[in-house]
């Protein structure tokens, strides 16, 4: 097969990583890719949300598997032959580019998750922070690469946040339409999730690392790191969670006419009450890929078709033993600004750790950086 991976980020050079090792796979190509990436195929310089440009490139292909939210959320896969793409249609993918239909859908299936209230008006959500205990979190309803959550601990910075989101339009459309909810305490875990419509494949459990300082102290990221599987989370557990969670949502998305193929990521708390979902994204998890894909033991791309052609019923997936840790290199100032091109140098020193390349490009002989989250080195115990 020839396959196309749409991204140029950490996740899809893990993707292509696991992809190469199938014998299922004689040509890989990324688009647009990174440095890492054309180490094991080849850069396509198409921009991955350019839609007609994926479509024209994708006659060359068998198969294209969509790795970032953005071009799922503006309609690839609808845009693609059936068949022919690997990820959820723009109407699946609002379980991810829109929050407030996530908690709508969850709300009607009584899925656990925080309590909440959702508003596109800025003064009732004003006057809703000034009656409310803390903490409590703010979420822009659309998409913001992983930065549109907010913990607010106080009123005052409820407001600030507030404010930002919906009078600055500091995340642009994606902070016109705000949830709040109540703040849950546990332990954070993610669970990605084959879904071929009606049938789940589950991959082992992760834990990602989004604020940018250690100790969890400073802004949220896109995710500084990750580590598989998590030691808290047994098979009956994930099961019960298949059942209360991602049934019910697979369910009632397909009540709404909407079919589900591709992966489900839900963010989870391990509250007192149970596990209760923070958030569910409608693709591969990025820096947890990179930590859950090197212990996966299976065909990636046996994997994926049986997804497409509906049959994850027939699939029992194999892990390799041990665990997986994940830690991502970032650029001097992100998640805010940062400087782009500067070299990286120690590359080919690297013994024993797998690198995958996120903001990286190739400059005549050099590597430089070129994103905020530069590098993901990974290591197995």
């Amino acid at each position: 097969m020839k396959v196309l991976v749409v991204g140029g980020g950490g996740r899809e050079h893990a993707l292509g990583w696991k992809l190469a090792q199938s014998t299922l796979v004689d040509e890989l190509f990324f688009a647009p890719g990174n440095a890492g990436t054309e180490l094991i195929g080849e850069n396509i310089p198409i921009n991955a949300e350019d839609v007609e440009g994926i479509i024209k490139f994708a006659k060359n292909v068998d198969l294209v598997v969509v790795g970032p939210e953005n071009p799922l959320a503006i309609g690839m896969i609808n845009e693609l032959p059936p068949g022919k793409g690997f990820g959820p249609t723009r109407e699946a993918t609002n379980i991810e580019s829109d929050k407030a239909f996530a908690k709508e859908v969850m709300k009607k299936v009584n899925v656990p998750t925080a309590r909440f209230k959702i508003f596109t008006n800025y003064g009732l959500a004003k006057s809703y922070l000034e009656t409310i205990n803390y903490p409590q979190v703010i979420k822009a309803s659309g998409l913001a690469a992983g930065k549109g959550s907010f913990v607010v601990k106080t009123k005052e910075q409820a407001l600030e946040v507030l404010h930002d989101l919906m009078v600055n339009r500091t995340l642009g459309d994606a902070g016109s339409k705000v949830v709040i909810e109540e703040y849950l305490e546990g332990e954070e875990v993610s669970l990605l999730v084959f879904v071929d419509g009606k049938d789940l494949a589950p991959l082992i459990p992760s834990q990602d690392h989004k604020q940018i300082y250690d100790g969890d102290k400073g802004p949220n990221t896109g995710g500084m790191g990750a580590y598989a599987p998590v030691p808290f989370l047994d098979k009956d557990e994930i099961e019960n969670i298949l059942e209360r969670i991602f049934n019910p949502t697979i369910w009632q998305l397909k009540r709404e006419g909407v079919i589900y193929r591709g992966v489900l990521y839900a963010g989870l708390m391990l509250t007192d009450e149970g596990p209760k979902v923070l958030e569910f994204n409608a693709r591969f998890g990025d820096p947890e890929t990179q930590a859950i894909l090197p212990l996966l033991g299976s065909d990636l791309i046996e994997l994926i078709l049986a997804t497409i052609d509906g049959e994850l019923a027939n699939v029992r997936l194999k892990w390799q033993p041990g665990t997986a840790v994940c830690v991502v290199l970032a650029s001097k100032g992100y998640p805010g600004k940062y400087e782009k091109g500067k070299e990286i140098v120690g590359l080919d020193d690297v013994k024993n750790v797998i690198v995958f390349h996120a903001g990286t490009r190739r400059e005549d002989d050099r590597i430089v950086t070129a994103g905020g989250r530069v590098l993901n080195t990974k290591d197995t115990v």
